[in-house]
């Protein structure tokens, strides 16, 4: 990862900033379920995702996070997308190793490493009881 994306990201959540999104999502309300993705920055859910929460009020909807990360696990983010979300219903999320771009190895699903995430993807699925499989 660049040094100065690094000090962006780390200033950004020391400062709050919440960046302004160029896309909106117009049919929201319709939605019941809403899976929310995003990869860890600094341990921390990214600032565009706080602004994605912030902006869409996903009130009384079910909210799934999921994420991939270097290796360090989830940080802080599932129980800052519990408080974004207060009053929402925020299941347990899924979060998998993905790349660590220090170390040049990106993230890639494919060959062994699709069929393990597809084997916890569909676990986790089944614990929420979101798939029928």
């Amino acid at each position: 990862m660049n040094t100065n994306v690094v000090v962006s990201v780390l200033s950004e959540n020391e400062t709050g900033f919440l960046p302004p999104l160029k896309t909106k999502i117009d049919s929201i309300e319709k939605y019941e379920v809403v899976f929310l993705g995003f990869p860890i920055w600094d341990m921390k859910i990214p600032p565009p995702i706080k602004s994605f929460l912030h902006q869409c009020k996903l009130i009384g909807k079910i909210v799934i996070p999921f994420n991939t990360n270097a290796g360090y696990g989830v940080g802080s983010s599932f129980d800052t997308v519990k408080e974004l979300c207060l009053n929402s219903a925020v299941l347990e999320g899924f979060e998998m190793k993905g790349g660590v771009e220090r170390e040049r190895k990106y993230l890639v699903i494919k060959d062994e490493k699709r069929k393990e995430a597809e084997r916890k993807v569909e676990q986790w699925l089944k614990k929420l009881k979101i798939t029928n499989n």
